[in-house]
């Protein structure tokens, strides 16, 4: 049995997490394969949300196992705090949750530093959710990050206390002012917790699971765009987002994933700094903003609106090898009369159809305008009940793309989502 991979194809935001839900019932296993608590996964079911920001979206589901793969970072005191909520409904975390040892920790000063290299950058900052995640995974590259298989170890304490002493090292350089010590205590008692559950070697567990015949499907956050190799860098995040990622964030090779889940918004959107060819600063990207709720999951910011990009989204088809589409957000646009999709980038009076080395301030989108379909879509529950015009939508993204859009969500509830009558 091969692994699933299911990852955004935009700057993230793009409905991860409900659909996760929505197909875990069909999976023995869901992974998070990379990211940390930057991530801010939304699900609805039975009139309640709920936000996750590191424990897998299919930890609603008992049948189910979650795995927090060893490509992501982790915040004690905030995976606490989810396990916590979790409880607080019902759900039991600690028969389904399972960590990977290799997983590195996000300690209290990652944080401080995170907001004291922006705070240095001023106007140049990258728009960080000040998570520590950069700083984390800075200190698994220099290879002196902790791991949760430490926290096992008998010299945790004396491992955790020399990276601390680093840290307040570069915060004083850094001349940045800090209160540390209340912090500190409340993530080593997230850590007593954590020792509780059940800690495993991620990459057996996985390719166990695998020998076994589990059905596994990967979850992604953030978005392809957002890839720091790939997406639109420096204003990306600091792992690899893309469908690769999984191979070095759950331990597995490259011949043993199997179908990849392509999740984008009818619309685009983006957090925080960095380019953004179709971002709108008209009435039509306030809708879009109103209607859609863009605000971060994570951080709350507004998000930035605009059209939808197929140069983009072309791009992250090929990088990820997208063998299926699911588009997401779709009633957003059923207050619409027009509606319009960028095909190519026009810079310095040349039209690009292939995304740029880099996407600087002179790119113009070369726009297609569609009639809108100005219905409530909310109310469909089959594709063929859908409006003719939101169909010739459809069918312009497939054409462009080559890619089969087989799952349509009009709206953020798990039975707001439409399967194709093709899949």
């Amino acid at each position: 049995m091969k692994v699933d991979v299911l990852l955004g194809l935009q700057w993230g935001d793009e409905g991860k997490g409900k659909i996760v839900d929505f197909l875990t019932p069909n999976y023995n296993v869901i992974a998070r394969f990379q990211g940390g608590p930057n991530a801010g996964h939304t699900l609805e079911f039975n009139n309640i949300k709920h936000v996750l920001h590191t424990i897998p979206s299919g930890i609603f589901h008992d049948n189910t196992e979650n795995l927090i793969g060893n490509g992501v970072v982790i915040d004690p005191i905030i995976l606490i705090s989810e396990i916590e909520k979790a409880k607080a409904i019902g759900t039991d975390i600690f028969k389904t949750l399972l960590i990977s040892k290799k997983a590195h920790l996000i300690l209290p000063t990652h944080r401080l530093l995170d907001a004291a290299n922006e705070n240095k950058l001023g106007k140049n900052k990258i728009g960080s959710t000040l998570k520590g995640i950069g700083p984390c995974y800075t200190d698994k590259v220099a290879r002196k990050g902790l791991r949760v298989g430490d926290i096992l170890s008998n010299d945790f304490i004396k491992k955790f206390n020399i990276i601390i002493k680093s840290h307040k090292q570069q915060l004083d350089f850094l001349e940045f002012e800090y209160d540390l010590e209340s912090s500190i205590q409340d993530w080593l008692n997230a850590i007593d917790k954590i020792r509780m559950m059940k800690i495993v070697d991620g990459e057996w567990f996985i390719n166990h699971a695998i020998t076994n015949n589990k059905k596994i499907l990967a979850e992604g956050a953030q978005g392809s765009l957002l890839d720091i190799d790939y997406g639109s860098y420096p204003f990306v995040t600091s792992s690899n987002t893309i469908s690769a990622g999984v191979c070095t964030g759950l331990g597995i090779a490259p011949n043993k994933t199997g179908n990849i889940l392509g999740i984008f918004k009818a619309y685009c959107t983006r957090v925080g700094s960095g380019p953004f060819p179709t971002e709108l600063f008209d009435a039509d990207g306030e809708n879009l903003r109103t209607e859609g709720n863009e605000f971060g999951s994570t951080t709350g910011r507004p998000r930035r609106c605009g059209w939808l990009d197929l140069v983009a989204l072309k791009y992250s088809i090929m990088i990820n090898g997208v063998s299926e589409l699911y588009m997401m957000k779709t009633d957003v646009l059923d207050s619409f009369q027009k509606i319009k999709v960028a095909t190519a980038y026009i810079i310095d009076g040349k039209r690009h159809t292939e995304m740029p080395y880099e996407l600087s301030q002179n790119i113009e989108p070369e726009y297609v305008e569609f009639k809108a379909w100005n219905t409530d879509t909310s109310k469909f529950s089959k594709f063929s009940e859908l409006p003719v015009e939101l169909l010739q939508y459809i069918k312009f993204i497939e054409e462009e793309t080559g890619v089969p859009i087989k799952i349509v969500s009009v709206g953020p509830n798990r039975n707001q989502t439409i399967i194709s009558d093709n899949f």
